[in-house]
C-alpha cells in the first residue's frame, strides 16, 4: 500500500511514476473498499476523495478484444483488449506474445510494464496453464 508519491502530481502522473518504478498501482476508495481505473481525483459516481494507491496482482481476464490491422511497414497488426483485473476494474491494453487475432475472450492474462512511445505502459501476456 502506498499514498501519494508527491502532493503536486496529478493522478495520471502518479500512475506513470509508479510504473517507472516497476509498480502497477491503481486507486481504491478506503470507505467504499472499491478499486477503479483510470486514475482520477475522486471515485467515479460518488465523488469520494479518500483514495489510496494499491499495488495490484496484475492478473486479469480478457473481457473483449479487437485486432487492429496495419501495414507491415507501419508496424503490423496489433491487439487492443478490454481486461477485467482480478481486483475488479477494467482497463484497455494490448495483449502481446500471441498473434493479435488469436486473443480470445475469457483468456487469463498477466500485466507487464513496458514502454510505448517513450512512456511507461501496461501490456498483458497470456498466462500459461
Amino acid at each position: 500500500m502506498a499514498e501519494n508519491l508527491n502532493g503536486t502530481e496529478g493522478p495520471e502522473q502518479q500512475f506513470k511514476s509508479y510504473l517507472s518504478q516497476g509498480k502497477f498501482m491503481i486507486q481504491r476508495s478506503k470507505s467504499l473498499n472499491k478499486f477503479f481505473f483510470h486514475p482520477r481525483v475522486a471515485f467515479p459516481g460518488t465523488g469520494e476523495r479518500d483514495l489510496e494507491w494499491i499495488e495490484v496482482s496484475g492478473k486479469g481476464t480478457v473481457h473483449s478484444t479487437s485486432c487492429n490491422r496495419r501495414l507491415p511497414e507501419k508496424g503490423g497488426d496489433f491487439n487492443v483488449s478490454l481486461i477485467t483485473l482480478d481486483e475488479g476494474p477494467r482497463m484497455m491494453a494490448r495483449v502481446e506474445g500471441i498473434d493479435p487475432d488469436k486473443v480470445e475472450i475469457g483468456q487469463r492474462v498477466k500485466a507487464r510494464i513496458t514502454s510505448l512511445k517513450g512512456e511507461p505502459a501496461i501490456v498483458f501476456d497470456i498466462l500459461k496453464g
